[in-house]
């Protein structure tokens, strides 16, 4: 008996059909709807995502022919203007790492303005600062630049 040097490979497995549920039935050849109006807003909305994009065959359950109808609709109702291009959408924004614009500017505030004078910031806590003193880094307190002694006045309220 000769010997075979390609051996047939072992037959595969008959193909599984993988769908769990049944095709949705086309609402169009049911009703026996010929021709889709573009003027049935509240038709046509049912095909649009709450984003504004037509929704596909598989999500609207339509056949190729009517699917075809809804899609040349809803762009003749867009051009139109009978419907939105985009729906709009409100986000909000969560701190963390991307809360900063391109600029590094703070969005949920607004820019930043310029900073009050120090002698401003004093006298809104109950003191008054002369004209003249120099920032001591060390203690806070206010130094004059001549003598070195801390010139703090306090306002007493009456």
């Amino acid at each position: 008996m000769p010997r075979i040097n390609n051996p047939k490979p072992p037959k595969r497995a008959p193909k599984i059909d993988n769908r769990r549920t049944k095709k949705k039935p086309c609402s169009f050849c049911q009703h026996g709807v010929v021709t889709v109006d573009y003027k049935d807003l509240a038709q046509l909305r049912k095909y649009i995502s709450d984003r504004g994009k037509i929704r596909g065959r598989k999500v609207s359950g339509n056949c190729q022919q009517h699917q075809r109808d809804v899609t040349d609709a809803i762009k003749t109702a867009r051009e139109l203007a009978l419907l939105p291009y985009t729906q709009r959408t409100v986000t909000e924004r969560r701190g963390g790492r991307g809360d900063r614009g391109e600029r590094g500017e703070r969005s949920d505030r607004g820019p930043r303005g310029p900073r009050p004078d120090r002698e401003a910031e004093a006298t809104l806590a109950g003191v008054v600062v002369e004209p003249g003193a120099a920032d001591d880094a060390g203690t806070g307190a206010r130094e004059s630049a001549a003598v070195g002694d801390v010139t703090l006045v306090e306002q007493v309220s009456e």
